[in-house]
């Protein structure tokens, strides 16, 4: 069966290291769930595994047992090449995502070819209690919706979300530090006004100066935004 054949494979490319390591990396992650597969080795076994005739067995028995799944999960739903398919797959999977690893690891290519059907689930996904689940929607928009694709709405759309969950608002300033590097006329009046929680506006901020993308002229404007308790 596929399944034992993958949970196996895993456990011969175990590396005891790794996984008090990973143990310490995902917190929110069981440690008894991690086998402690480093990513270069994950990343060549889902390759092995995106090719199989029976793929989609792995992909439907959810949730999966290991850590280590989850990411091989990730990594091949990132092979896919259709975009349809892709956000399928995707949208199966979110509910059962459940540590920032596995939803960083969300990053298909496809997707590129059809914004118009990724922004539909873009949507729906941002609006969802699922804390990594609105996590990929925000870092999806990131990815995508950042360049020539860019639109205001999205840094509105971003802006009104409030979470008491770590995980989200550290996407929500990497979001938007992200966006003053690219975008910077249109998102420093969000710093300026003040649109996000006094948290992540700051941690915007420190992301900010800290990214070799922005002048010294706009970090140091930036440091002057800073908000105190």
């Amino acid at each position: 069966m596929v399944i034992d054949e993958i949970r196996e494979e895993l456990f011969k490319l175990q590396d005891p290291g790794y996984q008090e390591f990973q143990s310490r990396s995902v917190p929110s992650v069981d440690p008894a769930r991690i086998i402690g597969v480093r990513v270069p080795e994950l990343r060549k076994l889902a390759k092995t595994i995106a090719q199989r005739d029976d793929v989609s067995v792995f992909l439907a028995d959810l949730p999966h047992k290991y850590y280590d799944e989850d990411m091989l999960h990730a990594y091949v739903i990132s092979s896919v090449k259709d975009a349809g398919h892709c956000l399928e797959l995707m949208d199966a999977f979110l509910p059962y995502v459940d540590n920032w690893a596995t939803s960083d690891s969300l990053s298909p290519k496809c997707l590129r070819k059809n914004k118009q059907l990724l922004l539909s689930y873009i949507d729906k996904w941002i609006e969802s209690d699922l804390t990594y689940t609105k996590r990929v929607a925000i870092d999806m928009l990131m990815t995508f919706f950042l360049d020539d694709d860019f639109d205001k709405a999205y840094l509105s759309k971003v802006s009104k979300i409030r979470s008491d969950e770590y995980y989200v608002n550290m996407m929500i300033a990497w979001y938007f530090a992200t966006a003053l590097a690219k975008q910077y006329e249109a998102t420093v009046p969000y710093i300026e006004k003040c649109r996000l929680d006094r948290w992540t506006h700051n941690k915007t901020i420190q992301k900010a100066v800290e990214s070799y993308r922005i002048t010294p002229e706009q970090k140091e404007y930036l440091k002057t935004l800073r908000r105190k308790a």
